[in-house]
């Protein structure tokens, strides 16, 4: 684990460092700062004006200082003489409460006080479109059942090799990569880790794939739903919590239903009861509900769930357990903050264990065939308004997210929202010009 950025610097031959944080929507920014000026930055941050990131501040906020995190600097594969590092944003020597970075320390450090270590790993899926983003970049995606199709994963080979032999020699234990469901869509697998590690691949992926995607002159997106009419971009997390030497799984009792544990059940519970307001977080963007209340797509599925249910090896429901001592959570998508996505995930479970939450009715049918069966099970929001009200109408999740932080985060995103509607649309024009 490197611990000195110029030690690193003089023998990995990096010119410039990139200090990085992630502001409440996502947006990776970052400085380059010369190897030669790390050790003052190393210390003391490198500056930035919050206000002209999507961080609820204004022109008056003093100066944030971004302090880099040694233990995450990665050299850039594809342009060596640059190295990438994550930072923790402070103000005025105090952590600013609502970067996303300090919100997943914090509860990550809350778990480990009650003895928990969670481990997750995400399914993180894109589109390969043109430059401009119009369309899918290759001409002959054409099937209408693509996933998986070999032909269509070779014609983009160069991509997605490029990117796994960088996984690989980051030592990340990249282990598949496919074609996906939807036309130009495509999945990369790497092994889990602890929730932080996890949320710092995960930005530095997204990083990664678009850098990779420019040089090979096409565009990647992890927009929910770009195409209209085929499967979204999903972001599925697999969650596991073990003990604090990350050697026993406290998820899993075979014992038990499914292979899970009582203490796990509870975590999953926690996960259940929270779900309508968890969507605010898992799926951020007025987007996002094109993705998970969507009609039938091309491919006959939309992969994506639309009601509070669980289940086991099924992947029709929002939760599904696959396998003893472990759970995916199938409602985010690829908008998702990398950290505030594994916060509220460790937010909404921590607080399931703390209260023995029941995760409620097990669910084993085709949600998709049957799911109007189901009448006593939550919806999930029908947009990203219904969303935001949900969280704010929960307020154990909120103080679990840190009040600061979901105050700034529903202030922001309820002004996106606002953005939004009152923009003119064509479907505005086109169904009421006339009335």
């Amino acid at each position: 684990m490197t611990t000195d950025l110029a030690a690193f610097a003089a023998e990995k031959g990096v010119k410039y460092f990139m200090i990085s944080f992630t502001d409440l929507f996502g947006g990776q920014r970052a400085k380059l700062v010369p190897a030669q000026a790390i050790g003052d930055m190393a210390e003391e941050g490198a500056g930035f004006a919050g206000f002209a990131t999507w961080l609820d501040m204004t022109p008056a906020h003093p100066d944030m200082l971004a302090v880099p995190d040694p233990s995450t600097v990665i050299q850039l594969p594809w342009k060596p003489e640059v190295a990438w590092v994550a930072a923790n944003p402070i103000m005025e020597g105090s952590e600013v409460e609502q970067a996303p970075r300090n919100v997943l320390r914090k509860l990550v450090a809350e778990a480990e006080a009650e003895g928990l270590r969670v481990k997750t790993g995400i399914e993180a899926e894109f589109f390969l479109l043109t430059p401009d983003g119009m369309q899918i970049s290759d001409p002959a995606d054409t099937a209408e059942k693509p996933c998986y199709d070999q032909q269509a994963v070779m014609r983009r080979y160069d991509v997605i090799a490029e990117v796994c032999d960088y996984m690989l020699d980051l030592g990340w234990g990249p282990y598949q990569n496919d074609h996906e469901d939807a036309n130009g869509q495509f999945e990369m697998n790497w092994d889990f880790a602890d929730a932080l590690v996890t949320a710092d691949r995960h930005s530095f992926f997204k990083f990664m794939v678009k850098s990779v995607a420019e040089k090979h002159g096409l565009r990647a997106t992890f927009m929910p739903k770009p195409i209209e009419g085929l499967t979204g971009n999903g972001c599925h997390a697999h969650v596991s919590v073990w003990d604090l030497a990350g050697t026993t799984n406290a998820f899993a009792d075979d014992s038990k239903e499914l292979g899970l544990s009582d203490q796990g059940r509870s975590f999953l519970g926690g996960i259940m009861q929270h779900a309508v307001a968890l969507a605010a977080i898992t799926n951020p963007t007025v987007n996002s509900y094109k993705r998970i209340n969507a009609p039938r797509t091309v491919s006959g599925a939309t992969w994506a769930p639309n009601t509070v249910t669980w289940t086991g090896n099924n992947r029709t429901h929002m939760v599904r357990v696959p396998g003893p001592g472990r759970f995916e959570l199938r409602l985010p998508d690829g908008a998702a903050n990398p950290y505030l996505l594994q916060a509220v995930i460790i937010a909404a479970g921590l607080s399931g264990v703390r209260t023995n939450a029941d995760p409620g009715p097990r669910y084993d049918i085709d949600m998709y065939a049957e799911g109007h069966t189901v009448t006593d099970a939550p919806k999930l929001p029908l947009n990203l308004l219904d969303a935001l009200r949900a969280f704010e109408a929960d307020e154990a999740l909120q103080a679990m997210m840190g009040t600061g932080f979901a105050g700034s985060y529903v202030k922001m995103k309820t002004q996106e929202w606002n953005a939004f509607v009152s923009h003119f649309s064509t479907w505005e024009r086109d169904n009421t010009l006339d009335v």
